[in-house]
């Protein structure tokens, strides 16, 4: 069992037993994350550094911020953890470049909630992987399955760079539409995937149903969709009830549910899918830590056979927890995995078509 685990030593042990310097590579919420495990850990900080065109005196955490060009000048050999996430080429060519020339590391830390993804979770959870891992449809899916959970056990970023798909092959060769679809966007964000939808389509729907819970986006999204035909747009979360929950509005693509502790925090409507409709043929989500309750929010529509694109990383269970949902939800669905551009595993997602379409297999 678990066979495509090939990692056994988790990045933070690693981390803890090495003398050389330890640099983490960026400010803000993912440095503190990564901090607040390294106290749990016992490993030590020998400073922090930031690309060029940001370093202007900052101090975080009471270390001043350098280049890497002068940590470079005074260290030879050095350890970096990457502490920011990485989705646009120029930036993800520039980490890869630093790991050829020094030992990085992009530790797994939840966007949303608790628990670590280490070689002991992966143990203890080791019957739900394997079952997602013999579930997937293709072999591509498999070796994604598998790099992704070893770069999630060890930081180390060519699992990712091994099955990085291109972006553009998702409308081809696995999420195929049609000139009838009825979509529904949750986390619609500033519209740019109801654009895609509408621009793959070439305008030919059936319906398009918008969610986005986070005031400032969904002002950007009415904007955006500003003349569309035959679109409904909801600000409003996701959810497996029609309801009111609390909402961290941070204007932007980290909006998200909370119980408490944010800055803005206001009452948002929630809604499930089914409620807009139970005949949507093609679903995306990626609802920031809620994708489990917008998915049973959207049962029915799945029992029908709708397409699905889910995100499969925000909290630490998502990627074998999600997909096992769809299964129950409905066996007949067929399950694949894709890992698109990004340092860490942000862009690791669930697409599911009906057996009834010749896909890859």
């Amino acid at each position: 069992m678990l066979d495509f685990i090939k990692e056994k030593t988790d990045c933070w042990e690693f981390l803890r037993s090495t003398e050389l310097p330890i640099f983490i590579y960026g400010m803000g919420d993912g440095a503190e994350k990564i901090l607040r495990v390294f106290d749990m850990y016992n490993i030590p900080t020998a400073g922090f550094f930031a690309s060029d065109e940001f370093v202007r005196g900052h101090y975080f955490k009471g270390h001043l911020v350098h280049s890497l060009s002068q940590i470079e000048a005074l260290i030879d050999d050095f350890i970096i953890v990457l502490a920011f996430g990485a989705g646009y080429e120029s930036l993800y060519n520039r980490i890869n470049d630093m790991a050829k020339r020094h030992t990085l590391l992009a530790p797994d830390v939840p966007v949303v909630g608790d628990g670590l993804f280490t070689y002991s979770y992966c143990m203890e959870n080791a019957d739900k992987l394997q079952k997602v891992y013999d579930l997937l449809a293709d072999d591509i899916s498999k070796q994604t399955f598998a790099d992704v959970v070893n770069f999630r056990i060890s930081g180390k970023v060519e699992y990712l760079n091994a099955c990085t798909f291109p972006r553009e092959r998702i409308f081809t060769d696995i999420i195929r539409l049609g000139d009838d679809e009825e979509y529904i966007d949750m986390g619609a964000y500033n519209g740019d995937t109801v654009l895609e939808f509408a621009d793959i389509t070439g305008g030919k729907y059936r319906r398009i149903f918008a969610m986005e819970p986070d005031t400032r986006n969904f002002r950007k999204l009415t904007k955006s969709t500003d003349g569309m035909e035959r679109i409904d747009l909801f600000n409003a979360a996701a959810w497996s009830d029609d309801t009111a929950l609390t909402f961290s509005d941070r204007s932007g693509r980290n909006s998200k549910l909370t119980e408490g502790g944010g800055v803005k925090l206001k009452q948002v409507a929630a809604l499930r899918g089914d409620s807009l409709s139970e005949n949507a043929t093609f679903i995306k989500m990626d609802v920031e830590g809620a994708e489990r309750h917008a998915l049973e929010g959207c049962a029915q529509s799945l029992k029908n056979g709708s397409k699905l694109i889910c995100a499969l990383y925000h909290r630490t269970e998502d990627i074998f927890d999600l997909p096992l949902l769809v299964h129950e939800i409905n066996p007949d669905l067929k399950l694949y995995i894709r890992h698109l551009m990004y340092i860490p595993a942000w862009e690791t997602n669930l697409y599911c078509v009906p057996n009834t379409n010749n896909h890859l297999t």
